[in-house]
């Protein structure tokens, strides 16, 4: 079924720990090997996570309903989309920036400052994702203003 690809993220969704941060490094590895390839840069993974925002939407909505459960763990499109917002704030792309957008998008995920928790409290799939992706920008906004200090 081509929602439980997309929403698990080629499966690695079904990590037996932290299948949160299993999507979120998977998302890292995807966007790395992609920038080697092509060159891409920070930017236009915040433009590839808008599109995919839309299949990500229909497919955790999907997996939500054939599961039961409001925002199941194997759900991890959102992670992906989360992780991509928060790469489009990398002034340059290099292993400091990947590992700052990792660190960065899994503190404010798990953490969900105001008013990131509202979020998820929206409809189906669009709650599921909605929260990571306002936790990516909070990543991309701290990314950033990293790397206008220099700092990577």
């Amino acid at each position: 079924m081509i929602a439980r690809l997309i929403a698990t993220w080629f499966y690695s969704g079904y990590a037996p720990k932290a299948p949160g941060t299993a999507g979120s490094i998977a998302a890292i590895a995807i966007a790395w090997i992609i920038h080697q390839y092509t060159g891409l840069s920070g930017v236009a993974f915040g433009y590839i996570a808008a599109l995919l925002s839309i299949p990500g939407v229909w497919a955790a909505d999907a997996m939500a309903r054939e599961s039961g459960l409001e925002d199941p763990q194997i759900v991890v499109v959102d992670e992906v989309i989360g992780q991509w917002v928060t790469l489009a704030g990398a002034a340059a792309l290099n292993w400091k920036s990947w590992l700052i957008a990792l660190a960065l998008f899994r503190v404010f995920d798990m953490w969900k400052p105001w008013p990131i928790r509202k979020l998820e409290k929206l409809p189906g799939g669009v709650g599921i994702v909605a929260d990571d992706v306002l936790a990516g920008v909070y990543g991309a906004v701290v990314l950033f203003a990293a790397g206008w200090f220099h700092l990577y």
